[in-house]
């Protein structure tokens, strides 16, 4: 099992824009930061987590071809609006390629973007769409996704509830604020946590560093890696100040297990 995080930046990215700060303006490659997002290869089949902004110069640089299903945690917009970039996914299945996540989420999508969802929206001939289906997932309930047992957790994101996902010995989290002791039974026993952690003080809807780096010695993860990280943190220094089994992410990570 592989997981590789294409994106590991906050909803800004980094560099922000028309920020000058030492970070935004680092040489250090593991400081610029796409919006969040990853992708979990196992027993054959390839599973995307998020569409983020920057989706299609993410999966080119992955050397990405082929998707057999993706996974939404939530509906913001730095995790959702790449999601035209799955039209070639589905033209090269000639059927529709599905999508999975929290009920919420996927009404999200259906409303925001109307022209992919709404048969009643065709494109001209010549021309095409992304052909998506989706799929509802509970919280709590084990499924099977493209022959990949997957495991969706819930977990507080202001007024939004975003899933986070096992799967066997790797979790996935981000734009967590709080862990339910459902999600946190759930975690315990994996190998490698990814998790987001937004900066050094507290934020309303995130967990900040400290909060992160609580939660992985509770859940007792082996390796922990922090994404969702600002322009307040650089790569090295960040490094620097965590303590043992606890480390920034950067885009382009691979995670085997």
């Amino acid at each position: 099992m592989r997981l590789t995080l294409l994106g590991t930046g906050t909803s800004f990215g980094v560099p922000q824009i028309g920020c000058s700060c030492d970070v935004c303006q680092s040489s250090d490659p593991r400081d610029r930061r796409t919006r969040t997002g990853a992708l979990l290869e196992a027993d054959g089949s390839t599973l995307l987590i998020d569409t983020p902004p920057e989706l299609r110069l993410q999966l080119l640089a992955a050397k990405v071809d082929h998707l057999d299903a993706v996974l939404y945690t939530h509906e913001h917009a730095d995790h959702t609006h790449g999601i035209d970039d799955l039209r070639m996914f589905s033209l090269r299945r000639r059927a529709a390629l599905p999508l999975y996540g929290p009920e919420r989420t996927l009404e999200y999508l259906r409303g925001a973007f109307r022209y992919i969802f709404d048969d009643a929206v065709q494109p001209p001939v010549g021309t095409s769409k992304p052909v998506l289906s989706l799929y509802p997932l509970e919280a709590n309930r084990a499924t099977t996704i493209a022959g990949v047992s997957v495991l969706p957790l819930a977990f507080e994101h202001g007024f939004a509830t975003v899933f986070g996902y096992r799967f066997g010995n790797i979790a996935y989290l981000t734009d967590v604020k709080r862990i339910p002791d459902t999600s946190l039974h759930a975690l315990r026993g994996v190998k490698t946590m990814v998790i987001n952690a937004l900066w050094w003080r507290p934020h309303p809807t995130h967990l900040s560093i400290d909060e992160a780096i609580a939660t992985a010695r509770a859940v007792g993860a082996t390796r922990t890696l922090l994404t969702h990280l600002t322009h307040e943190t650089g790569h090295a220094d960040l490094a620097g100040r965590l303590p043992a089994g606890i480390e920034p992410a950067y885009d382009g990570l691979v995670l085997e297990d």
